[in-house]
């Protein structure tokens, strides 16, 4: 059986997906079943009353969490009925045969868990360059059999964010492979450039945490994800241009932002190095604890 679990709180675009999900399941040959993990305190009821075939869980956040964003993820599955869980957000558009081209491989026997693509983000050029087996991935649009789970203990409730990439680092540890089905997409509507500096605001963050998580990750930052480390020290080099009248140090300085915007530029280096420096900034403020 799968069941395919949705986390939700306050997204009305939720009725969008709710409906596109619904019709692949009814296009699958063995059961399926739709679980929707609401924490919007009722305020999306005349959406659930929409789609009486999905499974709804009115869910209450528990004292002193702010996000509960993994603790929805834990509850979703534990009362999923399906031995192989999809993931996929509220908002997302699942492509024609989105469902039965990420689970394939499970079902075959192939794999333990996929991940498959997310369209119309910033990065969605790196993401269709990716590898065939991933050394992490988001809960976007992810499947992974039951045992998978119960094997690293679910979602580490003690992240808001970066709980998914945590999730996967601790799947590889374990032994399991994210097999990469980029043939699996879900679009989804990533909101306006406000929205998205505060979203990796909050992955800046979330990354400091999961390498204080993770300590014998944090030889291969300058390797494999310099950006952790470059982007919070040139942010904390800015004060000094105030200090440095000559004239060829202000320019200099700046200038190191070229090679990034180079490198992205099939990306929009202009908003990829502003988004970039938002993910510095908190990476930072995760470090001085704010």
């Amino acid at each position: 059986m799968i069941s395919v679990v949705v986390i939700s709180k306050d997204e009305p675009a939720l009725d969008g997906t709710l409906t596109a999900v619904s019709a692949q399941l009814a296009d699958l040959d063995g059961p399926a079943e739709l679980v929707v993990v609401d924490a919007s305190e009722g305020r999306l009821a005349r959406i659930a009353e929409r789609h009486p075939g999905v499974r709804w869980l009115d869910f209450r956040r528990p004292p002193g969490v702010r996000v509960s964003i993994p603790h929805q993820r834990n509850a979703g599955v534990a009362a999923a009925e399906g031995d192989v869980i999809v993931f996929t957000d509220a908002g997302c558009v699942p492509a024609e045969g989105w469902l039965t081209t990420l689970t394939g491989p499970i079902e075959r026997g192939e794999e333990a868990v996929t991940a498959g693509m997310a369209a119309g983000g910033l990065y969605e050029d790196d993401a269709r360059r990716r590898p065939e087996y991933l050394d992490e991935c988001p809960t976007i649009n992810l499947a992974f059999r039951r045992e998978a789970f119960d094997a690293v203990g679910g979602f580490d409730e003690r992240f808001e964010y970066g709980s998914d990439v945590d999730f996967s680092w601790r799947l590889i540890d374990h032994g399991h492979r994210i097999k990469s089905v980029p043939e699996a997409v879900v679009t989804h509507d990533w909101g306006s450039a406000g929205r998205q500096l505060k979203r990796s605001y909050a992955y800046g963050k979330a990354r400091a945490r999961l390498y204080r998580k993770h300590r014998a990750r944090r030889g291969r930052l300058l390797r494999v994800e310099p950006m952790v480390v470059v982007y919070p020290v040139f942010l904390l080099g800015l004060p000094v241009l105030a200090l440095a009248p000559w004239f060829p140090w202000v320019l200099a300085y700046p200038a190191a932002l070229l090679v990034p915007a180079w490198r992205n530029r099939r990306n929009g280096p202009v908003r990829v190095i502003v988004d970039h420096l938002a993910y510095g900034a908190g990476v930072l403020a995760e470090l001085a604890g704010r």
